[in-house]
This record gives structure tokens, C-alpha cells and sequence, in this order.
């Protein structure tokens, strides 16, 4: 590990001396690239420092516990225990930032919702997600743009798809994937009966071209006049897009806008981020361990979360995690949830390392 953090240090000082070097200042797109470059280290850079400092104090510590007086001697002691332990959290920090990351963390992501079992019921919860996803992107300064939704005209969505827009936005939500599960008793419910309903979430990457092998004569463009709620241009003009990939019989349609060629552009987002997530499912198929792996693995047949009105709680199944703030959590408070998913997976990687 040490190596590793040594040669990270030597290259981070390398870049260092480049970025300052007034030939790559000129060279924009070069000094851009050492400088995102000097970003990614830098965290692991400072940290190992840190560690570094703390270890060279640890030492004089001992160097005083044996040449110092019975004061300092003892000074000396309580200072040994508090590095001791700052060493040993240090050490643990830096096998996590060494993780491999996901070179997908960064990214923008696209968010699908879809009402599984339970009707109406099922609809108006796949309403409530897509609010509280909006409200969590709100929360961490992301933007939204709504691609494409298919409402039932009673408050519920049958399907719903969001793109989030936001450095960071996959890292946190990628582990959305997979059934969420609903437990309250529906407005339509006289006999205050609760019932159990599910909306299935799929969490995507906004993939770049080169990316994913798409080949335009695989795509069958069709065009057609847009439906439902939209102002003047509804039922007036053919501004809705429906892409079909003929080679894997993947669908993807966008009303949102007025614009046919804006609709065009958000459906090809959406197809390739589906036709790139085919592909992620391919080669995790491949890779047992990942499979398996408790958090994480974006299966949307797995059922993750239970949402329970009448007692107020949110359940995560991956990290037997519960608590009871359902209506905060709703409003897009979900970073506890979150982080603990986070530290699940980083855990499950370490035993790896």
C-alpha cells in the first residue's frame, strides 16, 4: 500500500511542477487534463501527509519516553495513545481512498421509475419517489430535467424518467436500484385496510458517445403528436419522438419538450444509457463476486427498501438499517441511508484489498 501512496505522491508533484510550467499553460486542453488529474490525487496526497506527520510525531513521543523526565514521560504516554489511534484511522481512511473507483461516480444519471403491483396505489407511490428524488437533487445543488412521464390523470405515474444533472450525482444515487416497497392504507381504502404496493427505481449513467457502440441504422425513428398536459403545441404538432433499437427491441420515448429535435436529443441520452447499462449487466453476469454482492449490484428485481406509513419508518434490507423519519425522508433527506450504503459497499471492497 505504502508504494502505491509513494508513487501517487511522486506523480502528484510531477503534475504539480507541469501545471506551473508556462508551455502546458498555453497547452489549455493538456493543462486541463494534469489538473483534473491533480484533483482526483489530491485527497489521497493531503492524507497521506497527514499520516506521514502524525507517524514522524509518534516517534519523537517515544524518543521522549525514554530520554525525558517522569513529567514528560507521562505527557509523552497520553501522546503515544492519541497516535496510536489517529494512525490506526488514518490507515483505514487511506485503504479507502486506494479503492478502485467507479468510473461511472462522477457521472450525470438518469432515474426511471415505474409502478410495479398495487394499481392506482402503486402509480401514487411512483409519484411520491419521484418527488423525493427531485427534492434529494435539490437538496445537493443538482439540476433535473423531466424526459419523459406517463401519468394516470389521478396524481400517480405508470412511468416516469428523470435526468439529474450533477458532479457526483451516480456515486450517491447508485445504489437507488432495485423494488421499493410501500405499506399504508390508500385514500381509496374505507375500511382502513393497509395495503402493499411497489415501484421498481433503475439508476443509469448518462453515458458519452464513445461509450457505447451505437449504430443510427439500428434506430427506427418515428414521430408523432404529443399527448396529455403541454399548452398549445399538444395535438398540434408531431413534436414527440419514440426511438426503437431494433437490435435489442429497447423503446424509448420524449414529449417534454416543444421541440422535436430537443426530444430527439433527450431520447438518444436515454438510449444509451440503457443500451451501456445491457452491457454493465452483461459483464457483471460474468463476475460472480459482484453479483453477489449485498450493496450495490442494481438488480431492480431485488426488493431494497420498504416504505411504511403507518409507523412512520423507512426500511433498507441490503444493510439492515431502519428509521423513523418517513416524512423528511420523503422530502429528500436520504443521505443517511445513503452514507450507509456507502460504507456497506466500501467495507464489502476492503475485505478484498
Amino acid at each position: 500500500m505504502f508504494d502505491k501512496l509513494d508513487f501517487i505522491t511522486e506523480k502528484y508533484d510531477e503534475l504539480a511542477r507541469k501545471v506551473s510550467d508556462p508551455e502546458v499553460i498555453n497547452n489549455q486542453p493538456v493543462w486541463q487534463k494534469h489538473v483534473k488529474e491533480m484533483g482526483e490525487m489530491e485527497p489521497i496526497v493531503k492524507k497521506y501527509k497527514e499520516y506521514k506527520k502524525a507517524k514522524a510525531d509518534l516517534a519523537e513521543a517515544r524518543e521522549m519516553l525514554e530520554d525525558g523526565d517522569e513529567e514528560m514521560r507521562e505527557l509523552a504516554k497520553e501522546e503515544i495513545s492519541g497516535l496510536e489511534e489517529l494512525i490506526e484511522q488514518q490507515e483505514e481512511e487511506l485503504k479507502i481512498l486506494l479503492l478502485p473507483k467507479d468510473p461511472n461516480d462522477e457521472k450525470n444519471v438518469i432515474l426511471e421509475i415505474r409502478a410495479g403491483t398495487g394499481g392506482e396505489e402503486a402509480a401514487l407511490f411512483g409519484a411520491d419517489l419521484l418527488r423525493m428524488y427531485t427534492r434529494y437533487a435539490e437538496r445537493n445543488g443538482w439540476k433535473t430535467e423531466l424526459i419523459e412521464i406517463n401519468d394516470t390523470g389521478l396524481g400517480g405515474i405508470k412511468e416516469a424518467v428523470l435526468l439529474i444533472k450533477g458532479r457526483g450525482a451516480y456515486s450517491r444515487l447508485k445504489y437507488e436500484s432495485g423494488a421499493h416497497r410501500v405499506q399504508r392504507v390508500p385514500e381509496t381504502e374505507s375500511s382502513g385496510r393497509i395495503h402493499t404496493s411497489a415501484a421498481t427505481v433503475a439508476v443509469l449513467p448518462e453515458v458519452d458517445d464513445v461509450e457505447v457502440d451505437l449504430n443510427p441504422n439500428d434506430v427506427r425513428v418515428d414521430v408523432y403528436r404529443a399527448s396529455g398536459n403541454g399548452g398549445q403545441c399538444v395535438n398540434t404538432t408531431d413534436s414527440a419522438v419514440r426511438l426503437t433499437h431494433e437490435p435489442t427491441g429497447l423503446v424509448v420515448t420524449c414529449q417534454d419538450e416543444k421541440s422535436q429535435i430537443k426530444n430527439k436529443e433527450k431520447a438518444f441520452k436515454v438510449l444509451k444509457a440503457r443500451l451501456y447499462d445491457l452491457k454493465m449487466q452483461e459483464q457483471n453476469k460474468e463476475i460472480a463476486d459482484q453479483r453477489k454482492s449485498m450493496v450495490g449490484s442494481g438488480d431492480r428485481s431485488e426488493r431494497i427498501r420498504t416504505y411504511n406509513f403507518p409507523q412512520g419508518r423507512v426500511s433498507d434490507h441490503r444493510i439492515g438499517v431502519t428509521i423513523y423519519k418517513l416524512d423528511s425522508f420523503l422530502d429528500g433527506d436520504l443521505d443517511e441511508i445513503i452514507d450507509g450504503l456507502i460504507t456497506s459497499d466500501q467495507a464489502e471492497k476492503m475485505k478484498n484489498f
